[in-house]
């Protein structure tokens, strides 16, 4: 089997979940009879997906880092519990609604467990792949409705998120779903996840926020609203440093080939938009304020990643730079939005992963360049508006982030109602003005600098 047959072999087991391809390959000695050259695929899927994991590292940071010290625990503890929790949800039930046999367009019906046919080096190396981007999405959530949310809510949270919600929108894009089956360009498309990855997760966040309600204090008795300072901004600091590395694996790794040197232009765009969105928040804040905010050049940061993520692979480098810009604005613009409509966002999930998701998603079609396919390099391109693919490529960003935004806000809406309705989702007054480290887990962070209140 030729080397052009082989990934294409890999790639429909990734992007449809067939699992038949190179079926019931357990020991990979089918696979590399087959072609050698794939070893250094696998090593390569592998390893960014091993850097996407090690960004739960980073978000725990940023969200410690942007919020006060006596939730830091708890903080911790969710972003561990949610990868925990979620991919043995992943494993159970998400992976094959993703990627397993599709019906209708609609779902997945194939691969639970990860048995029978599923046993194979091919699924586990596209199961480990989409499971660590499903964790991504899931943690997302926990910067939204952090400082007051009780963690069992979480835990169950973290569960339907990974078990349900984000694989079927997964499915729709990325596993042979009807969106990527749009009559329109090829289909509505996100190379990275800019929408399947950070606006499911930026938007169920909006919607657990809302339901959650703002902190105590957030909002004065006339409405206008507080400040409340995160307690570590150095460790925030390091957590951007963490995520931004860590999205080299999560950008370049969706060729699933180390084979597409196209790498090399994704790493470049994803670089230049994140430095072009941190410097557009940085700048508009100062002149706003007079003052070099870090805090937003740090959200500036991850929204330019966010927005580059979806059309990372199909733009050239001043188009990541002008995409950049627009996720910084959008981002400042985001946060004072929140706060006008009353809704507390403690770390700025919602403007970076949200809405910058769906900007990222409708860029595709406009500045999508034709010199990359869809995780191919051979025709037919993916050509964006201002490169003469007309409107068609522009109308299926549209669509499939219209659809995103009803399902992801109206699912977490349902989500949190319920869980409130049943166990109710937010703590006391006193657990929240105390901190949750010690009455949610018993361990605070800093101990030294804690004092046990009754």
């Amino acid at each position: 089997m030729g080397r052009k047959k082989v990934l294409l072999a890999i790639l429909l087991t990734t992007l449809l979940g067939a699992g038949t391809a190179l079926a019931a390959d357990p020991t990979g000695a089918e696979t590399i009879k087959a072609d050698p050259g794939q070893a250094v695929d696998f090593v390569w899927v592998l390893v960014c997906g091993f850097l996407v994991m090690f960004m739960q590292a980073g978000f725990a940071c940023v969200e410690a880092g942007f919020c006060r010290s006596k939730n830091t625990t708890n903080l911790f503890t969710k972003n561990l519990l949610d990868f925990v929790a979620g991919s043995l949800a992943f494993w159970v039930l998400g992976f094959a609604i993703l990627m397993g046999k599709d019906w209708h367009g609609l779902i997945g019906t194939s691969g639970f467990f990860l048995a029978g046919d599923s046993y194979d080096v091919s699924t586990y190396l596209s199961f480990f792949w989409q499971m660590v981007f499903c964790a991504t999405a899931a943690t997302i959530v926990s910067g939204a409705v952090a400082e007051r949310i009780k963690f069992s809510a979480y835990l169950l949270y973290s569960v339907a998120i990974s078990a349900v919600i984000y694989p079927i929108y997964a499915h729709w894009v990325w596993g042979g779903g009807w969106l990527s089956k749009l009559p329109y360009g090829l289909g509505h498309l996100d190379f990275a996840g800019s929408g399947v990855v950070h606006a499911v997760g930026g938007l169920v966040g909006l919607a657990g926020a809302i339901v959650l309600g703002p902190r105590y204090g957030k909002f004065d008795k006339n409405g206008k609203p507080r400040a409340i300072p995160g307690h570590n901004i150095a460790l925030a600091a390091l957590g951007v440093f963490i995520l931004w590395f860590g999205w080299y694996g999560f950008n370049p790794g969706s060729t699933f080939s180390a084979h597409h040197l196209r790498i090399s232009v994704i790493a470049v765009n994803t670089t230049l938009a994140a430095s072009a969105a941190s410097i557009t928040a940085l700048l508009i804040i100062l002149l706003k304020t007079g003052k070099w905010d870090l805090g937003m050049a740090l959200n500036g940061v991850l929204a330019g990643l966010v927005a580059i993520t979806a059309p990372c692979a199909w733009v050239e480098s001043w188009a990541a730079v002008v995409i950049g810009i627009i996720a910084g604005i959008i981002l400042v613009i985001g946060v004072y939005l929140l706060e006008a409509l009353k809704i507390d966002d403690p770390v700025g999930a919602v403007p970076v992963h949200g809405f910058n998701g769906l900007w990222g998603l409708i860029s595709v079609g406009i500045f999508a360049d034709g010199t990359y396919g869809n995780y191919s390099i051979t025709p037919p391109f993916v050509k964006g508006l201002l490169y003469g693919g007309g409107a068609g490529q522009l109308i299926a960003q549209i669509i499939g982030a219209a659809v995103l935004f009803v399902w992801a806000f109206g699912c977490g809406l349902i989500l949190f109602k319920l869980l409130d309705i049943l166990i109710g989702i937010r703590v006391s007054p006193r657990e929240e003005i105390q901190g949750l480290d010690i009455l949610e887990h018993g361990t605070p962070a800093y101990p030294e600098f804690y004092t046990m209140r009754r």
